[in-house]
């Protein structure tokens, strides 16, 4: 609903000891927002005064719901269905309740749900996308929901789009034994043309990305975050395509998969090939997942907007050890400025040799490069070497997370 100034012949007119009624529509929904924050039920009462105070109190009112049960969804579906006018008000929406609330409902049965006016023949949990797309002013879409409901939303992100004004999105669906749900169902969502920041969580996607020969030109995705996802790199390669500014990516996995991964690769380079599509415009990069590993150094100079990178160790940088001579070393983005190792470094000696020879000559190979993020505990010392090699580098700083004599070494 706009916020701007209304029509005040089409309200009711407040009664002249009403003491806000001279102040403008934005302030009253200031006020209102504040006393939201302290007690929405005060607020219902002020919106039974008059009717104007009813429409800009449930523009505050509905703009966040949140759903933790699947009743309430039901509920407020019927609610929509009286009141349209109330779905262009919402501008977050987060749906987050486990499979055993869901299991309580009956979804094609007879049973009445307490409160709706779902009464007579069967509720169709399909009902979910149709309830979120009439929210045409909705910005943030949170799910965390069983599976089954996962094709009922996926039906959100087919074009044409009714979430126009969608910006932020997290999807996550509670699988039987904790396992992945299949983005492929979800596909389109990376093709949303407003949406901005995607979150994505325990999701497997295999080599198909999108089948579709209808497939989107540019969108407006800047970050992605896939969490303790199986995805595969060539599927990545496909989907990163499409933004035409994307600015932040991250992958995280924890150190041993349950279940075990599938689609993934087991190499870092493969995905930093993937991330090509997106190389002229990736400010950030996050790759948190400790079993990855390489045969060769990184080839990164074509990112050249990148400031950030962040790994787990000196040798997913640089490559395992080799029988073979290798007269190269890594080939870092020329802009940039931190570089962050999350686990121990030096666990590879010629690894190591090279991460020195690296930080001797940053003025050849990083000349941007000015901190240095490595961990430090009792039972994996950083190595001398590097610490004495960042010194002779004005410019480069040393950052040794959990070291309390830093400025001795």
């Amino acid at each position: 609903m706009p916020r701007g100034p209304m029509d005040r012949d089409s309200v009711s007119r407040p009664h002249r000891s009403d003491q806000f009624a001279v102040l403008p529509d934005e302030v009253l929904v200031q006020i209102f927002q504040a006393v939201a924050r302290l007690s929405k039920r005060s607020l219902c009462n002020v919106s039974r005064l008059n009717k104007r105070y009813h429409i800009l109190a449930d523009a505050v009112l509905y703009e966040t719901i949140h759903f933790v049960t699947p009743e309430l969804h039901l509920i407020f579906s019927e609610s929509l269905r009286r009141r349209p006018r109330r779905g262009s008000a919402i501008r977050e929406v987060k749906l987050a309740y486990p499979a055993s609330k869901l299991s309580q409902l009956i979804i094609n049965g007879d049973t009445p749900v307490h409160g709706s006016y779902y009464h007579n023949g069967s509720v169709r949990y399909d009902s979910l996308s149709r309830t979120i797309s009439a929210m045409s002013n909705l910005e943030t879409l949170d799910i965390a929901v069983p599976d089954s409901l996962l094709p009922g939303v996926g039906k959100l992100f087919n074009s044409p789009f009714d979430l126009a004004c969608l910006k932020s999105c997290t999807l996550f669906y509670q699988c039987e034994n904790d396992g992945y749900w299949d983005l492929q169902q979800n596909i389109h969502i990376f093709s949303h043309p407003t949406l901005e920041t995607l979150v994505i969580k325990k999701a497997r996607l295999d080599h198909r990305g999108f089948d579709s020969i209808e497939q989107p030109h540019e969108t407006a995705l800047t970050k992605l975050h896939l969490i303790e996802c199986d995805f595969n790199d060539d599927a990545l390669s496909d989907i990163l395509m499409f933004p035409k500014a994307l600015a932040e990516f991250v992958m995280t996995q924890t150190r041993d998969p349950s279940p075990e991964l599938e689609e993934s690769s087991d190499r870092i380079d493969d995905y930093i090939l993937a991330l090509k599509s997106a190389c002229h415009s990736l400010v950030t990069i996050t790759i948190d997942f400790p079993s990855l590993t390489g045969r060769r150094a990184l080839r990164m100079r074509e990112f050249e907007a990148l400031k950030t990178l962040r790994i787990n160790w000196d040798y997913q940088l640089f490559g395992k050890s080799s029988p073979k001579p290798r007269m190269h070393s890594v080939g870092l983005p020329p802009e940039l400025e931190t570089l962050e190792f999350f686990n121990p470094l030096g666990t590879d000696e010629e690894v190591t040799e090279l991460l020195v020879f690296t930080l001797q000559n940053i003025t050849i190979n990083a000349k941007n490069l000015r901190t240095l993020i490595v961990v430090d505990d009792e039972a994996a010392r950083v190595p001398q070497e590097v610490v004495e090699a960042c010194k002779s580098q004005p410019q480069l700083r040393l950052d040794i997370i959990g070291s309390l004599d830093t400025d001795e070494r």
